[in-house]
């Protein structure tokens, strides 16, 4: 079949990604013998003119969009980012009537709820490489569509029970080929890599279970670097490790450099990193691979706050994994995630001190919680009243506590304004 894929997502978020699940999506259909193209609207100055060339052109039988966010997480003046998703969707119907099939991260948080509000056809939920295919079979073929692994259908719910990969090597991550060249020549856009998928750590407030699972699944460190390698002689450098965690395990993270390291590329790249089981050694090892950037999460300076939010980790593991980072010449960005359940103006003094006294390189503060579904964050707002039990979350809620609201956003806007390297 002919198979236009969509990268809707346009928002930058801390780091321009391309959009990596899509392009594994891609290299499946096309591994099982379809015709498939890509394109991005992430480097697309005019969606509506894209997609009119690109459907105009290839006349897709199928067509498939991935919804990477549903709004931007910010509390003041948040943008509901499904409205342009709506506009990509009404813009496809425009110049086709191939089905729209929907996926990808934000999508899976909500598959029903969202391919109501956009009215697609249909969506899966999680992993699509293994489920797109077979979709794609049983749509060549005009057969029932129920048992599709994470399958939804308008109005109709769940077709498939869904599914988890669980070996990744099993799954082909996409070469440089299938996006456009557009994505390859913007150089200020980095190449991202995932090397797990799956986080046990059930921070209470967190959506990656519901994405990803809490299984940690992992490629092979080889496969990983031999495949980074490919990319470099395609003429790309910057990379970015897009897993929630790359020192979960920490084991595996010295395995991945290592094997980056015996290759002898000249590549820069950054990472997410948990602020627990940082030590020299990893740390090391990282720079000697290309490490430049790391995200470091750690979103608290106080201890109590960090235990209701479930962290394994302390304010003392924060500061030393931020000095052997500065130390092995590493930038860091910290994270402040301010005003959740138990904060109080005191922990967040904690918090801004704690901050001061570290001096990230550059640090993101975000004041309210977005509330996501099937966590602890929403049956403890529900309790509190903050969220109705049976709200779906989709449009975007915040948990902040009532004595904070209007102090916060003033403490944080006057803690921001002595400190340039702060922003929101």
């Amino acid at each position: 079949m002919k198979v236009l894929l969509i990268s809707a997502n346009t928002e930058h978020l801390n780091i321009p990604p391309i959009a990596i699940g899509l392009g594994c999506v891609a290299e499946a259909a096309r591994r099982s013998g379809h015709d498939v193209i890509m394109t991005d609207l992430l480097v697309q100055d005019n969606y509506h003119q894209v997609i009119k060339e690109a459907i105009k052109g290839f006349k897709p039988e199928v067509i498939g969009i991935s919804v990477r966010n549903i709004d931007d997480q910010i509390r003041e003046q948040t943008r509901f980012l499904l409205a342009y998703v709506k506009n990509v969707i009404a813009a496809c119907k425009k110049f086709s009537s191939a089905p729209i099939v929907l996926g990808g991260a934000g999508y899976s948080i909500f598959p029903q709820k969202t391919l109501i509000y956009l009215g697609a056809e249909m969506g899966i939920q999680g992993e699509g490489e293994q489920a797109f295919p077979i979709l794609l079979e049983k749509l060549r073929k005009g057969s029932d569509l129920s048992n599709v692994p994470g399958l939804y259908l308008f109005n109709k719910g769940r077709q498939g029970k869904r599914t988890f990969i669980k070996d990744l090597d099993n799954i082909l991550l996409p070469e440089p080929d299938v996006w456009p060249v557009s994505v390859l020549k913007n150089r200020q856009i980095p190449i991202p890599v995932q090397t797990r998928r799956g986080c046990p750590m059930k921070c209470s407030y967190c959506s990656t279970p519901a994405i990803e699972g809490i299984l940690i699944r992992k490629r092979s460190p080889e496969l990983v670097a031999k495949w980074i390698a490919r990319w470099v002689d395609a003429g790309c450098s910057q990379f970015f490790f897009v897993d929630n965690t790359f020192n979960l395990p920490s084991s595996y993270a010295e395995a991945l450099c290592d094997q980056l390291i015996s290759l002898k590329l000249d590549i820069k790249w950054d990472c997410i990193l948990y602020p627990k089981n940082v030590d020299e050694k990893l740390v090391s090892l990282m720079a000697r691979a290309g490490c430049k950037n790391v995200s470091l999460g750690f979103e608290s300076g106080s201890e109590n706050i960090l235990n209701i939010m479930n962290k394994k980790f302390t304010p003392d593991e924060i500061r030393e994994a931020s000095y052997l980072l500065a130390k092995n010449d590493i930038r860091q960005m910290g994270f402040l995630l301010l005003g959740g359940p138990g904060e109080t103006r005191e922990t967040v003094q904690q918090s801004l001190d704690f901050v001061d006294a570290m001096k990230p390189d550059s640090l993101k503060v975000t004041v309210g919680i977005r509330i996501y579904p099937d966590t602890p964050l929403s049956k403890y707002a529900a309790e509190k009243g903050v969220i109705a039990p049976y709200d779906d979350l989709l449009f975007p809620t915040f948990y902040l506590e009532k004595e904070l609201e209007n102090w916060l956003p003033k403490t944080v806007a006057k803690f921001m304004a002595k400190r340039p390297w702060v922003e929101t």
